[in-house]
């Protein structure tokens, strides 16, 4: 029987592709606030003698709702909304057309909490996506095309204290956008809360994670006016975070995610820390091969900086994993290389 090599890792996308995303994400950036829900109409309300104008809109759930815009006869103000609307509306053409072309899109509630943090600077102020979501939005700054499992958890993380010019109260930033969300009980029941979730089984759930060195610790966060809940060498894999976007909804929303080498190196150490969850800890180990397997092929040297950069103890669960993760990426010998002389290192 001959040797099969293993699978390619991910596909890339079409030059095309790329610049199209590459353009939407520009022209994102430069935007500023976001408008939720559906891009909307227009609609005229007479009232007491006189007339105002709305944006009639659609959120989650399902209902339309009234955002007023001006007084009738005023021009400008109109006008500027008519742009936004417009943006918003070309906006979500792209999304849906980028969806079909395999690139990682989240669904709508997701994207309704990311644009409301988005509104609130909570990203420019130092916030950080993490998680699959992370993961996800990489893939489409790298170009490429790999399956990521659903998630129903958003995971949100600071490093520092957020440059916020006032607190930003999380519970009640999370319910403003319209959506049903209750603080998550802590483990155990009498330690405060670091999640808020939507009702039911599959619920989206939405987490406040910080550097810690114990797992699952609350730390407290008070410009947030909430709990976090601990990670080790979450500071490793927050420092010198990026500017990104996530496509998700009808949205392409400016986000601010880790450097994708320490995402790797720290999903890598996740998975070795998933004690009784195997499932969880081949999905960590799959997002870190798919995105070592892009930067390798691009810039290995990245690759190379962040595991340096890492701390031993860190990298000392890690390195027993890095022989058989060479044999999964054998599709990819610029992978195999940087895994074997980081193993050697």
């Amino acid at each position: 029987m001959g040797y099969v090599m293993t699978k390619p890792l991910y596909r890339e996308h079409e030059l095309a592709f790329r610049t199209q995303y590459a353009e939407l994400k520009e022209r994102t950036l430069g935007a500023g606030e976001l408008l939720p829900g559906t891009p909307g109409s227009l609609a005229l309300r007479a009232g007491s003698g006189r007339a105002y104008w709305y944006r009639v809109f659609y959120n989650l759930p399902q209902k339309a709702r009234e955002e007023l815009i001006c007084k009738e006869g005023d021009g400008d103000a109109l006008n500027a909304m008519r742009e936004r609307m417009d943006f918003a509306g070309w906006a979500a053409a792209q999304v849906t057309a980028l969806r079909k072309l395999e690139f990682q899109v989240a669904d709508k509630a997701t994207a309704r909490v990311l644009v409301e943090l988005h509104n609130r600077q909570a990203f420019d102020a130092g916030l950080v996506l993490v998680g699959t979501l992370g993961y996800m939005a990489w893939l489409n700054e790298l170009g490429a095309i790999a399956v990521a499992a659903r998630t129903l958890d958003i995971d949100l993380a600071r490093r520092q204290k957020l440059k916020l010019a006032a607190p930003l109260p999380f519970l009640a930033t999370m319910k403003d956008t319209g959506l049903p969300f209750v603080a998550v009980p802590g483990l155990p029941s009498i330690a405060p809360s670091t999640s808020v979730k939507l009702p039911g089984v599959e619920g989206l759930r939405v987490d406040v994670l910080a550097p810690g060195k114990t797992l699952g610790t609350a730390i407290e966060v008070p410009e947030l006016e909430w709990m976090a809940q601990a990670i080790p060498h979450y500071d490793y894999l927050l420092a010198d975070a990026e500017r990104g976007a996530m496509l998700a909804g009808g949205h392409c929303i400016p986000v601010r995610l880790p450097q994708a080498a320490r995402f790797v190196w720290h999903k890598l150490y996740a998975s070795t820390q998933r004690q009784g969850s195997p499932e969880k800890a081949a999905k960590d180990q799959q997002q870190a091969l798919v995105l070592g397997a892009v930067l390798a092929e691009h810039d290995s040297h990245e690759l190379k900086e962040a595991f340096a950069a890492a701390p031993k103890p860190m990298l000392a669960p890690v390195k027993p994993l890095l022989n058989q993760l060479a044999g999964k990426a054998e599709a990819h010998p610029a992978l195999v290389e940087v895994l074997r002389q980081c193993l050697e290192g």
